[in-house]
């Protein structure tokens, strides 16, 4: 898979996708680490990644993309890691905002109000 990590996200976090063989850009690499959550989005887009981001703002930015298309994983925990695996891969590749919580995973389909495809 392909992502895109917005600058809350540990280089601990990059480093360990990469080594499970995913490509993996982060915003501080290319000196973006000002750049606006909607010009990230864009970013995501352009280059077909997948946001990882604490920022709640990209579920929002991701609900009214108007069919433009890039997941985002928003994490919300109290730790700073990242979940070894997760059920969203099918989801993510279609077009899905992922919250990763504490006890649960949740998967919201783009566009908003669309429903997954049982595997």
């Amino acid at each position: 898979m392909r992502f895109l990590a917005d600058m809350g996200v540990d280089q601990r976090v990059v480093d360990w996708l990469r080594e499970q063989g995913h490509e993996v850009a982060h915003l501080r690499d290319d000196g973006l680490h000002r750049m606006a959550d909607e010009d990230v989005f864009a970013k995501a887009i352009a280059e077909d990644r997948i946001v990882l981001t604490f920022d709640l703002d990209f579920g929002e930015i991701a609900a009214l993309s108007r069919g433009r298309k890039a997941s985002v994983i928003q994490h919300r925990t109290s730790s700073t890691g990242w979940p070894r695996r997760s059920p969203a891969h099918r989801a993510l590749a279609d077009g899905a905002v992922v919250t990763v919580e504490e006890s649960r995973i949740r998967i919201r389909p783009l566009p908003i109000g669309r429903t997954t495809t049982p595997p």
